[in-house]
């Protein structure tokens, strides 16, 4: 019985001491293991271009001061990332035994990244490492879209030409962008946007701005299709869109006669006929020119016709004007104006009339003199006999 409790209690002896270097066999590696890195959030979800600021613990677990290199493991190509601490970018840190001091880890996802699952770590030497996962939750882009709905628009060479455009941003920042037009000489074209006139506009991140175009052509445009480039640019990005602007001919009306004489005589009451010559000037053709006048007061002008129906471009037709003036009308000269327009052009034409006295008036007078000249000869003959 002693003997098998003598042996019992050596075994014994021998498992607590065992069990006692084990104990102070783990002291050493603690210590060489002493350094812990914590972080709260350590898988996060961003979109493209936004970024995180992670707070990272480095964590003293000896009794000994440590001083560590600190490195960011692994991070994807193209993102950008600043690692601090006070204030200051980090290569290396020391911490006191059984304390922790905080840095700082800012991560930029770019712009223009794939859709998918990105880990990479911050590592204190070899003594430890702290593995972080961002989820890329979209597809991301840098780039900018000019649109419209109507891009093609079509009008006389008097005409202006209005188009409505849409600068959508789709880069996660606020972009300014300065716009232009690369128009043909002679071609003015403006922005604006909210009602002003503009050379820039400025988009939030991922926002839509509306830009209205207005396009006049020159004076002397040809018929035909022009393309007017307009662009939204700045450092990082550009967008081209090519406006359509369709000239279908040009508008114009002349009002004269034959000889290109303005000028007639009447006389007071009397009636004159006057050859008009209205000429279409333009490429295109003119429909329902419509004759009008403001002459004096109590005169009137008729026109045979009154309406011309249709003249083709380049071509000219004669309208009969009769003037009549009015029956008081005194000597001199009037001006009368005689209008042609039509929905697209207008022509007036100045006319001086000058006015001679009634013929009415002109015999009175003739009789007058002649009964002054009878009567002067009654009175020399019965004078003259006594």
């Amino acid at each position: 019985m002693s003997h098998h409790y003598a042996t019992k209690k050596r075994v014994s002896l021998l498992l607590l001491l065992a069990m006692a270097f084990s104990l102070l066999g783990a002291v050493p590696v603690q210590a060489a293991e002493g350094v812990t890195l914590f972080t709260r959030y350590t898988n996060v979800s961003l979109p493209p271009g936004d970024s995180i600021n992670y707070s990272i613990d480095v964590v003293n677990n000896t009794d000994e001061v440590i001083t560590v290199p600190l490195t960011v493991v692994s991070m994807p190509e193209g993102w950008t990332y600043d690692l601090r601490g006070g204030g200051h970018q980090l290569h290396e840190i020391s911490v006191m035994p059984g304390e922790s001091e905080s840095i700082f880890l800012d991560v930029t996802v770019p712009l223009q990244v794939d859709k998918d699952t990105y880990t990479f770590s911050v590592a204190a030497g070899t003594q430890a490492r702290l593995p972080l996962t961002i989820e890329v939750t979209e597809e991301g882009v840098f780039q900018t879209d000019l649109t419209t709905d109507q891009a093609n628009l079509e009008g006389h060479a008097d005409s202006s030409f209005t188009y409505s455009l849409k600068l959508d941003n789709r880069t996660a920042e606020a972009q300014n962008y300065a716009l232009q037009a690369q128009a043909e000489p002679g071609w003015t074209v403006s922005f604006l946007s909210g009602g002003n006139r503009v050379t820039s506009v400025e988009a939030e991140a991922g926002a839509t701005e509306t830009i209205t175009v207005d396009v006049e052509p020159p004076a002397q445009v040809k018929e035909g299709s022009y393309t007017i480039p307009v662009v939204a640019s700045n450092q990082s990005s550009t967008a081209e869109l090519g406006l359509e602007a369709v000239i279908t001919g040009s508008y114009g009306l002349s009002l004269s006669t034959p000889s290109g004489r303005l000028s007639s005589e009447v006389t007071a009451g009397g009636e004159r006929s006057i050859e008009l010559q209205v000429s279409n000037t333009g490429t295109a053709d003119l429909r329902d020119i419509n004759l009008s006048y403001n002459a004096p007061v109590d005169w009137e002008v008729s026109f045979n016709p009154k309406n011309i129906e249709q003249l083709a471009a380049g071509q000219s037709t004669t309208v009969e004007a009769v003037v009549k003036a009015s029956g008081e009308a005194i000597a001199g000269d009037y001006v009368t104006s005689m209008t042609a327009s039509s929905a697209e052009a207008t022509s007036q034409a100045d006319f001086r009339i000058a006015v001679k006295g009634s013929m009415l008036w002109g015999w009175i007078g003739v009789l007058i003199i002649a009964a002054v000249i009878i009567g002067i000869y009654s009175m020399i003959r019965k004078y003259g006999r006594r």
